[in-house]
């Protein structure tokens, strides 16, 4: 009696200065968390999210616009290098990792987590790009960014097609 329990052997304390860090600073985490926010992002806007079941999907959500189903992917990012932000368009298939298709997935969704920024993008404007660089709000000097006009795009799960919308679809 009288010992922390945080002392015991194989206990860990409930909580500390570090306990917060050590819960969110694995990648698998702040997927997680990037995922969590999709979900209360897209609904807040009024889309349906559905997920579906399991982990073996090609996607993470299911998203209803009221005129079509769309199939979605969520990545995240959260440090800065060289002045960008960097998301892996990439999945694990027999050990390899591969680049999205269209066939597979509809959109990206890249969560800039220090921003609190979203980047939908269109899996077709992607094509094999395995690594998308995207530019903080405020970059100095100011430059265009490639991936720039899909910032905070959720107005494209409301239309029918997105290569004919006038944004840049590579």
């Amino acid at each position: 009696m009288g010992e922390d329990e945080g002392s015991l052997p194989g206990r860990v304390a409930a909580s500390g200065p570090n306990l917060a860090y050590q819960r969110t600073s694995t990648s698998k985490r702040q997927g997680e968390l990037s995922e969590l926010a999709f979900v209360y992002k897209a609904a807040s806007l009024g889309f349906i999210v559905a997920k579906p079941y399991g982990d073996n999907e090609r996607y993470d959500f299911v998203v209803d616009s009221g005129q079509r189903l769309w199939r979605v992917q969520v990545k995240s990012t959260s440090y800065l290098h060289s002045g960008s932000y960097r998301v892996l368009a990439l999945r694990h298939w027999r050990g390899q990792t591969v680049t999205y298709q269209p066939s597979e997935v509809d959109f990206l969704v890249a969560h800039v987590i220090p921003e609190e920024a979203w980047f939908v993008l269109p899996i077709r404007a992607i094509g094999d790009r395995p690594i998308l660089t995207l530019g903080p709000s405020a970059s100095v000097p100011p430059r265009p960014r490639l991936w720039d006009a899909y910032r905070e795009a959720w107005h494209l799960f409301r239309e029918d097609g997105v290569t004919e919308q006038g944004l840049p679809c590579l």
